[in-house]
Order: C-alpha cells, then structure tokens, then sequence
C-alpha cells in the first residue's frame, strides 16, 4: 500500500488510538474506512442532486413527459 503522510486535530488521533474497541485491525485500517465511508457517502450526494436535478427537468417539460408516459404504457400493457 501507498503511505501518505498528512495532519490532523489531537482529537482524531484520539479516535483513531482506539482502533481496537472498534474492531478495526489497525490505525490505518480505520482511516481507509473512514475515506471509504466518505467517498461513498458524496457518491450517494452527487446521485440524489443529479436525481433531483432530472426530476425539476421531468417537471417542466411536457414533451418528456409524454412519451415517457407513453413509453411506460407501452411496457405495462
């Protein structure tokens, strides 16, 4: 693995002292968690604001609505 080095407050040090009670392995192992967590967490972000975003789109187009009406109709029947 890739080390990296970088700082961070007292109280993530703390925490991450702790791995054990949290039944991580080591230090890293909590910090690659953590990033894991992060990443997936703004994956889940950008998915529903894009989701949203075609909803607003959906609204205010007559057209879309149509023939995704007629689409579902269609699929249905």
């Amino acid at each position: 693995m890739i080390q990296a080095k970088f700082t961070i407050k007292e109280s993530h040090i703390e925490f991450i002292e702790q791995y054990k009670q949290y039944g991580f392995k080591d230090k890293s192992d909590v910090v690659r968690a953590a990033l894991d967590h992060l990443s997936s967490e703004l994956a889940k972000q950008r998915l529903m604001e894009s989701a949203t975003l075609y909803a607003e789109v959906y609204e205010e187009d007559d057209e879309t609505k149509e023939w995704t009406d007629a689409s579902l109709s269609e699929w249905t029947a």
